[in-house]
């Protein structure tokens, strides 16, 4: 049986220091819509999102068209970095893909996020198999969990996602298949 997650980084944010309640931006509202323009066809079943504003906003469009609420699920929230703003996020989050293990002071490391992720992720595979499912969530953690599962999906990778962007992920079980690309660059 199938199960198909349908990970959607979140649109562009107007950028405040609240993590938790930053929301999109009217360019990323617009194209939060476009995101359910997307989805609308592919015969979604739940919604789920990080609890942070940007991410519950770009995914609720899809979550009003099957009339179902958007679940809450913590651990899709972005990987913390630092406890304090680093001043140099380019060599900051590089170091961190680096090395597995370091993090920064009150940050977590790629073994540690990726691990929270991938816990989540497995558990919406078990109580949602055979469905499909909305993911909201967050370009670090979105491609660490990727990493779990293929190696291929690296801080490269990271760097290349646009914003939103949008993954089928198609599992049997809690093998990953396959994985599709949705967002293209028509759509930005």
């Amino acid at each position: 049986m199938v199960t198909n997650l349908y990970f959607v980084r979140h649109a562009h944010s107007t950028y405040t220091p609240n993590e938790l309640g930053r929301p999109l931006s009217n360019c990323g509202r617009q194209k939060a819509e476009k995101v359910t323009q997307l989805l609308k066809d592919e015969d979604i079943n739940y919604v789920i999102s990080s609890p942070y504003k940007r991410a519950v906003q770009t995914v609720e469009g899809i979550s009003r068209l099957i009339e179902k609420k958007v679940m809450l699920v913590d651990d899709f929230k972005e990987r913390k970095l630092s406890e304090e703003p680093i001043r140099n996020f380019n060599v900051a989050i590089r170091k961190v893909w680096e090395e597995k293990t370091f993090s920064w002071q009150g940050g977590e490391s790629n073994v540690i996020a990726q691990k929270r992720g991938v816990n989540a992720t497995l558990k919406v595979l078990e109580k949602y198999e055979g469905e499909n499912i909305v993911v909201g969530t967050h370009g670090n953690i979105m491609v660490l969990i990727m990493n779990y599962f293929d190696e291929k999906y690296s801080f490269n990778f990271w760097e290349k996602l646009d914003m939103p962007d949008i993954y089928k992920l198609v599992f049997e079980k809690k093998k990953l298949r396959e994985v599709k690309r949705i967002w293209s660059e028509e759509f930005n």
